[in-house]
């Protein structure tokens, strides 16, 4: 089946008068302001609930719980291991797809940038991950520590795929490429001969490893004889981009609702907002049943979100003239990168939060729009954005670390 055209439209939305722009801030600081009390909340009363049955936190090394595993490593791009957020985020993005297929009013941002391709997306990703935990999962009771076996879920696969078109071929290339490049460069070049050596966080090993492997990656699919040229649409930030989706650039109250539900899940490729707020609501669920399930982050994980909603809601207030410009603006790489590895790196602390959502919200969306707009087309711009990932964790990290007031306690977690 055909995919389906991002939509454009023409004239492009003109700028936004000063007063809806003082709206757009109001609404983010009050949508963060909500958010933060609620988890700090959570966090007083996560020591007091139940933890789950032991069996229940021992996935690895079992049948049912190597599947668990694998489901719960879609969502570990946000810094979370759920696998109920990751059914949820996946089912809602589904859910999503067809609506948008349907054009239904309540669709919110179309899915895998507005292409139609969610299934192939998603599906050539899932596979990868398939490969990735069946061949890489190993490392992990070797080393006895974390592995980004997760890599292939949030880079080559689906952007083969959102690149190439959908065809069973192209999926399937896509997570063979995943598979083989993405996580064995992310586990041995980055994290395990980097990153810990360093110090530094390892999500600066896990996306160094994804756009090393996509350059690779995408030089190969130009040769393969039964690769298509790419013919499918994507972001790339720029004016003359034949991607523009509609409906996504007039931002307002609700719009910055949506967006920063959506910027949840921008790095597995689906980009809507009711898969984020699956995603979130999945992971609340988990973190509720039992804390150190949810995420590798055990009880820093509310502190990880607060930075995440308070990255994501000034990254927009920031930048939401680019979205009315250019229709799509990655507003979300601090989200999954900076404003998280701070928290971790520094111990949770009040200034840690705030300090690293700010520097993320205010450098991050900037450089990788500007690296994915001077990509050639066979490359697919998501590596503008993990590219600037690695480079300004490792900056801002760093950097912090000899302010005082920030105490480097788990760089390497």
């Amino acid at each position: 089946m055909a995919p389906l055209n991002a939509r454009v439209t023409s004239p492009r939305p003109s700028r936004l008068p000063r007063f809806q722009a003082v709206r757009v801030g109001l609404t983010a600081a009050a949508l963060v302001g909500v958010t933060t009390l609620a988890l700090l909340v959570l966090q007083r009363l996560s020591p007091g609930l139940p933890a789950a049955p032991t069996h229940a936190r021992t996935w690895h090394g079992q049948s049912l719980g190597r599947l668990a595993w694998t489901i719960g490593d879609t969502t570990e791009p946000g810094f979370a291991h759920s696998t109920i957020a990751g059914l949820l985020m996946v089912w809602a993005g589904l859910l999503a797809h067809m609506s948008f297929r349907a054009d239904k009013r309540w669709t919110g941002f179309p899915v895998s940038s507005g292409t139609g391709l969610y299934v192939w997306a998603v599906g050539s990703a899932g596979l990868g991950l398939a490969l990735s935990n069946l061949a890489w999962d190993w490392t992990i009771p070797t080393t006895g520590a974390w592995q980004p076996t997760f890599v292939p879920f949030a880079s080559l696969p689906p952007a083969v795929v959102l690149l190439y078109g959908g065809r069973a071929s192209v999926a399937l290339t896509g997570a063979v490429l995943g598979a083989g490049l993405t996580t064995p460069a992310a586990l041995a070049a980055a994290v395990n001969f980097g990153c810990r050596p360093l110090g530094l966080p390892t999500v600066v090993g896990a996306t160094t490893g994804m756009w090393v492997s996509a350059l690779i990656g995408f030089t190969l699919c130009r040769h393969l004889p039964w690769m298509p040229p790419p013919r499918v649409p994507v972001p790339r930030c720029h004016n003359e981009s034949r991607h523009y989706l509609a409906g996504t650039a007039r931002p307002g109250p609700c719009w910055v609702a949506r967006r920063m539900l959506a910027d949840f899940t921008e790095a597995q490729f689906i980009g809507n907002e009711w898969a984020g707020a699956a995603l979130l609501a999945g992971t609340l669920i988990n973190y509720l049943v039992d804390p150190a399930s949810a995420s590798g982050a055990g009880n820093m994980l509310p502190r990880i979100l607060i930075a995440q909603v308070l990255t994501a809601g000034m990254a927009i207030v920031m930048w939401h003239r680019q979205w009315s410009k250019y229709g799509w603006y990655p507003t979300f790489v601090p989200v999954v990168s900076v404003a998280p590895a701070t928290v971790l790196a520094f111990g949770g602390s009040v200034q840690a939060v705030v300090t690293g959502a700010a520097l993320g919200a205010l450098a991050a969306p900037p450089l990788a729009a500007a690296i994915a707009r001077r990509l050639p087309t066979h490359l697919h711009p998501f590596i503008g954005n993990v590219v600037s990932m690695p480079v300004l964790t490792a900056i801002i990290v760093a950097a912090l670390s000899i302010v005082p007031g920030f105490c480097p306690t788990a760089a390497s977690s």
